[in-house]
């Protein structure tokens, strides 16, 4: 007997709305617009264009003129500061622009129309916030605590004139720890490839935090969001590229690529685990200051421990992605306290006789048993009888026309608008029920799918016309959208 064949799964990609994810940078195309990328350019035996990426100014030259070349940036930082790829932080941005567009949360109250963010740790290059207001013409803040760190980001602002009202360089410094014990880093350390991702970050004054992970991992450092974000501000995200590293030995170990990178932007006690799990905390205490909350991961393993404490501390959702530049992959980590969109997905009603609704954006506390127990009641209220077998998740419903006229009209009344067009869609079926049998038989089972998602199925229990199909169906949307309370 043969062997089923595994389905093969599509590797991720750069993401699609990427510039370069059809046309990668043309090196030698690049090297005849701009002179001073050429003595940079070697060919090898088969005539491929090709730059050395340990090459700290190769790969500094090569961002200033993508970001010339494509976005208009006048851009540059000075020697041994992280130099940042142009496509891997394209990824990033049009990640979060897919996140903002999603309706999986609703958006801000009292949030303006344009787009906020807030870049933790912009580093001397600020090439977040440059490439967010370029592209996408978001409005940001970028922190950060080295002294050369703000003067640069705050000249490769100003050099863009056309960007500079968009972008704020702030001082991540919590002026209640301005006495406190300053660190004495100032380090520059070569890195690797596949850490050409390195991050933008903090280190001047060291302030104690308690931390979700345990001690060894714990994070001592300068304000991350507590202390930064000033009070009433809101944002619509946050990004950082935390220090992946715990020491500059880690941080040096691979040696064919070199993008620079100070010891503040590269390491960190604890690593990217600790500097993240900072973040979730400072989260924890902003909670809806911020609409999702977003970091670049370094190591996929770290992602295991991460996950679990944003659900020990009560997110409402979690989402992960995976950035793919050439040979280097990077994670992305969202999460938000903010109550999902209700959400329910009816399949398309046909002559058959059961009817299914996906309902998406549940609290955690609403599994099977709450929404199964909820529908009862909210049948039993109109007068219909039921019969419930609760260890199998199945309710059978016995309904008059008019108690299904009667839980129709009732949903119209009580329900928000988020499912006003949902019900009115379905009880338009209400005005036929004189044509039907004088009651609907028919049994709801509900199916757990994932944390957050439940499958509602309504069947009938004898053969009855089309037409009542959409009436049970129209019923039981009804009685799930009005009683399942998420928020």
């Amino acid at each position: 007997m043969g062997s089923k064949k595994r389905r093969k799964l599509e590797p991720p990609t750069i993401h699609p709305r990427n510039r370069y994810a059809e046309n990668p940078p043309d090196f030698r195309l690049l090297a005849s617009l701009y002179p001073s990328f050429e003595p940079f350019v070697f060919y090898s035996r088969d005539g491929r264009p090709r730059i050395d990426w340990t090459d700290f100014n190769a790969t500094r030259e090569l961002t200033r003129i993508l970001l010339h070349h494509h976005h208009s940036i006048n851009w540059w930082i000075p020697d041994g500061q992280l130099c940042p790829t142009v496509p891997n932080r394209s990824n990033y941005i049009h990640w979060i622009e897919d996140l903002l567009s999603s309706d999986v949360i609703p958006k801000i109250d009292g949030g303006g129309v344009r787009v906020r963010g807030f870049d933790i740790g912009t580093g001397a290059n600020c090439i977040y916030p440059l490439l967010g207001a370029s592209l996408l013409g978001w409005n940001f803040v970028g922190s950060d605590v080295t002294d050369v760190a703000l003067e640069w980001a705050e000249k490769n602002v100003g050099n863009n004139p056309h960007l500079s009202e968009l972008i704020e360089i702030r001082k991540a410094v919590d002026q209640s720890f301005s006495d406190g014990v300053t660190s004495d880093l100032g380090e520059i350390v070569s890195v690797v490839p596949g850490i050409e991702e390195e991050s933008d970050k903090d280190g001047s004054v060291v302030v104690e935090v308690d931390a979700l992970s345990d001690g060894k991992k714990s994070y001592q450092g300068p304000p991350v969001l507590i202390g930064v974000v000033r009070d009433g501000e809101k944002f619509d995200f946050c990004m950082c590229n935390p220090p992946f590293f715990e020491s500059i030995a880690e941080a040096g170990l691979n040696p064919k690529t070199s993008c620079g990178g100070t010891f503040e932007e590269m390491v960190c006690p604890g690593g990217e685990q600790a500097f993240i799990t900072q973040i979730i905390e400072d989260s924890v205490k902003l909670k809806q200051s911020f609409r999702w909350y977003t970091t670049m991961v370094g190591r996929k393993a770290n992602l295991k421990v991460l996950v679990p404490k944003l659900r020990e501390v009560g997110v409402s959702i979690v989402k992960t992605t995976e950035f793919v530049q050439g040979q280097t992959s990077r994670w992305g980590l969202a999460w938000s306290f903010l109550a999902p969109t209700k959400k329910i997905i009816a399949s398309h009603v046909s002559e058959k006789n059961h009817q299914t609704f996906m309902l998406e954006g549940l609290q955690r506390q609403f599994g099977a048993m709450q929404v199964l127990k909820s529908v009862e009641f909210f049948f039993l209220a109109s007068g219909a009888s039921c019969k419930s077998n609760l260890s199998s998740f199945i309710i059978d419903i016995t309904a008059s026309n008019e108690q299904c006229e009667a839980v129709l009209k009732d949903g119209l009344q009580i329900c928000d608008g988020s499912a006003g067009q949902f019900i009115c869609e379905t009880s338009n079926v209400s005005s036929n029920l004189h044509r039907q049998s004088d009651e609907l038989c028919f049994r709801v089972s509900v199916f757990e799918q994932i944390p957050g998602t439940l499958l509602l199925r309504g069947s009938l229990l004898h053969k009855q016309s089309p037409l009542s199909v959409q009436t049970s169906a129209a019923t039981l949307g009804v009685a799930v959208t009005c009683q399942s309370d998420w928020s």
